[in-house]
């Protein structure tokens, strides 16, 4: 960078990731709150001061182009450094005790790391930490005996922020043959998990005769039995555990679709919930390994 140029202005990154997070500039206007005209105008000025086109935009909508894929990854590292950097000087007066549930999908996450980032800032905050299945954390939330809960989106459920949506694939072991067979092996969380009854459904409509060949509550446990060649799960594309890949069967598996990843509670009337909400949505891009480095 020459000695007179400026760094990028974060308000037009901001701009820029929401709109490729939800591949709106509608939808974008509505989580900044501010107009789709104030959007575009944003992601406008982003491209001529880096001399690239970052969006392509045609009757279907918007999608990020090849420099618009690139250059993501650093945008969001931008905005984090900059919310990090202002929570740290803001300092903290907050106290008390935290109850967050977070679904098994983040246990071998970076969510740890930013965690403890967010206890060294607030260390008067208690964190009491709830792993475990999205459906059960619902439950444990409505009960009143979570704060604040990051998890997959129930059905029909419209609380939250949305983190991101996350496309679901069918993986197993890798090489294995075992989705060819007749009637599909499954391994599955219990109920009331959100992922088993997203992947019963879309088989049911699809017509795909299947079973329950082995049920673990645990991701451990989940992915144990996957490796094992017991079955075949459903899992997010950019979540999945070592040792699994998408599988590939002679006559392809019904798409699952998307689902959301939310946080619900950081509308709470304490502080605490809100400020620990703030700091899980402004780290995503630390939770999500990059599409090309999900294991194949």
């Amino acid at each position: 960078m020459s000695p007179e140029a400026k760094p990028l202005d974060p308000t037009l990154l901001r701009s820029f990731v929401e709109v490729c997070e939800t591949r709106s500039f509608t939808e974008a206007a509505r989580r900044l709150g501010l107009r789709q005209s104030a959007v575009s105008q944003h992601v406008a000025r982003l491209e001529r001061r880096v001399g690239r086109r970052l969006l392509a935009r045609d009757t279907h909508g918007v999608r990020p182009t090849p420099d618009g894929d690139a250059i993501q990854p650093f945008a969001r590292q931008m905005l984090e450094a900059g919310s990090r950097i202002e929570n740290f000087l803001k300092g903290s007066t907050l106290r008390g005790r935290l109850r967050l549930g977070v679904s098994e999908d983040f246990a071998f996450t970076a969510l740890p790391d930013i965690l403890a980032e967010f206890a060294m800032q607030h260390h008067a905050v208690d964190i009491e930490l709830t792993v475990g299945l999205s459906g059960r954390l619902y439950e444990q939330y409505d009960a009143g005996e979570l704060d604040l809960i990051f998890a997959k989106r129930r059905a029909g459920d419209q609380r939250g922020a949305v983190a991101w949506e996350e496309k679901l694939v069918w993986v197993g072991r890798p090489g294995s043959r075992v989705a060819d067979a007749d009637v599909l092996p499954l391994v599955l969380y219990p109920p009331p998990s959100i992922t088993r009854i997203h992947a019963l459904e879309t088989l049911e409509r699809a017509g795909r005769p299947w079973r329950v060949a082995c049920t673990s509550g645990s991701l451990a446990g989940l992915r144990a039995a996957t490796v094992a060649g017991l079955g075949v799960t459903a899992h997010s594309a950019r979540l999945i555990p070592q040792g699994l890949a998408e599988v590939e069967a002679r006559s392809p598996l019904p798409e699952l679709g998307t689902i959301a990843f939310v946080v619900i509670g950081g509308d709470s009337h304490r502080e605490a919930p809100r400020a620990l909400a703030r700091t899980i949505l402004s780290a995503t891009s630390r939770l999500l390994p990059s599409r090309s480095a999900t294991v194949r």
